[in-house]
């Protein structure tokens, strides 16, 4: 299969990118840059250039694909604080690319995430079944997709948990709060810290989008999950150890000065279950946990 990837040089996507190529899929990439373009090459991957705002060139790249896996986002926007101006790129992207399968039972696997899930599911774990039908940030995008199932397209949702970790993470969650531990000179926590979040390793994520691709149903939504639920606090401990920094409590008010952007990230109990995921694409994660991954120290 001839597979177009957005942010094929990123985080996921230099998982991806080879995970495909050794499984005989060739793969055309998006690259914002010529650095990214020539680590593509050097992957044996084909590069062609543009970012998401290039819309014609997304376009034509879907079109002329086998299947597409859609993994940029702005990032650098959500970072500075502009959600909105983040998620309208991304829908943005993905009607193009929706517009250019349309008809033609191609594969599309894109990205959400499972923190969209806290203002739906709270009490209990979340699941594939959960979604929000209202929309909202990042979540209109997710429910596009699903509904490009009923124009032709063989599409799916691929959430990611709030920390997606491994050597080749170094703009997620985990490396941000690192950041923002060296800055405050603690490692924070909110509350007493027993909020729940969930995690994967890279590698295992990149299987899963290679297995969503090749199978995966028609609108379906499924969990990159290996931790459902890791407390908050022993995340802020373990990233403590690491910095040889104390760990502090502060208040969902004090947050935003502590954790920046992730302040409305760190305060959510969203535990996700991949149950169904597992079963529906015979997946189950291989490699080290988070708090295993943080303890190794190439992190810090």
């Amino acid at each position: 299969m001839r597979v177009f990837i957005t942010g094929a040089s990123g985080h996921v996507g230099s998982a991806l990118v080879p995970e495909l190529l050794h499984n005989g899929h060739q793969v055309l990439g998006l690259a914002r840059s010529d650095e990214s373009a020539k680590r593509l090459t050097e992957w044996g991957a084909e590069a062609v250039r543009g970012d998401l705002h290039d819309l014609d060139r997304l376009r034509a790249a879907a079109a002329a694909a086998d299947g597409v896996v859609h993994l940029a986002f702005r990032h650098d926007a959500m970072q500075a604080g502009d959600l909105a101006g983040a998620a309208e790129s991304d829908l943005a992207a993905l009607q193009t690319i929706g517009d250019a399968l349309a008809g033609t039972d191609k594969p599309l696997v894109s990205t959400s995430g499972t923190g969209m899930l806290a203002g739906v599911v709270q009490g209990r774990v979340a699941t594939e079944d959960d979604y929000d039908p209202n929309g909202g940030y990042r979540i209109d995008a997710e429910n596009y997709v699903v509904d490009l199932a009923a124009k032709g397209v063989r599409s799916s949702v691929l959430r990611l948990p709030p920390i997606t970790h491994s050597r080749l993470d170094h703009q997620g969650f985990a490396p941000s709060l690192i950041a923002f531990a060296r800055r405050n000179g603690f490692a924070a926590y909110i509350g007493d810290g027993t909020n729940r979040w969930s995690s994967v390793h890279t590698l295992d994520a990149a299987r899963l989008y290679r297995l969503a691709l090749e199978s995966a149903p028609a609108g379906t939504r499924l969990h990159a999950i290996q931790d459902e639920a890791i407390e908050f606090r022993p995340i802020a401990e373990a990233i403590g150890r690491g910095l040889d920094l104390p760990t502090h409590s502060v208040t969902a008010d004090e947050a935003p000065q502590y954790l920046g952007f992730l302040a409305r990230f760190a305060a959510m109990d969203i535990p996700t279950s991949a149950a169904r995921t597992s079963e529906l694409l015979n997946w189950q994660p291989t490699h080290p946990d988070l708090l295993a991954d943080l303890a190794e120290g190439f992190y810090f």
